[in-house]
């Protein structure tokens, strides 16, 4: 009888043994697959914070959640607004003798520029297509009769801004 139970015991022992094991291995697992979900959650929050910031370069922010929520967005009629177009002197110019890279951060440079100046004033830039910058001011959020002014003030401060404006690779080069 005590060799049996000797013989239970080793069992037992290494029984425990295993399962102590198994279950130290399915906590680790587990602990790798939450630290997985974590590390993935926080990209997938990143590239939907991308996403949402190019959606919202895109369209009006009250469009975007909208379209973001599923609802439809219904076309408004907009009583009073004014549109700011602007187009660089010079620029086939400028491009001809630059090469691309050098007429992408000429852009980037000016449009960061003129995106800072807007920030100031109630105006909602529509649309940039290579040398055109296009701005309203009305909507989307509607300002009685304000808008006039606001793109008139905004276009004062954009020229005293081109006036000192530098091109990176042509600094002796006007925009103006």
């Amino acid at each position: 009888s005590s060799g049996i139970n000797a013989e239970y015991g080793d069992w037992h022992d290494r029984q425990k043994s295993l399962t102590d094991r198994m279950m130290l291995m399915m906590e680790k697992y587990t602990h790798h697959l939450e630290e997985l979900v974590d590390e993935k959650t926080a990209q997938l929050q990143v590239e939907k914070s991308k996403a949402d910031k190019l959606l919202y370069r895109m369209l009006p922010v009250r469009v975007a959640e909208k379209l973001k929520r599923g609802e439809a967005v219904m076309a408004e009629w907009f009583d009073e607004v004014t549109i700011y177009f602007s187009d660089i002197v010079g620029f086939t110019n400028i491009c001809s003798a630059s090469d691309p890279l050098q007429v992408v951060d000429f852009l980037n440079d000016l449009y960061t520029c003129f995106d800072g100046v807007i920030d100031s004033y109630d105006v909602y830039k529509v649309e940039t297509i290579g040398d055109a910058y296009m701005v309203v001011s009305g909507l989307p959020n509607r300002n009685g009769s304000k808008h006039s002014s606001e793109i008139a003030d905004m276009a004062l401060t954009l020229l005293e801004h081109i006036r000192t404006f530098k091109i990176r690779h042509k600094p002796d080069t006007k925009c103006m």
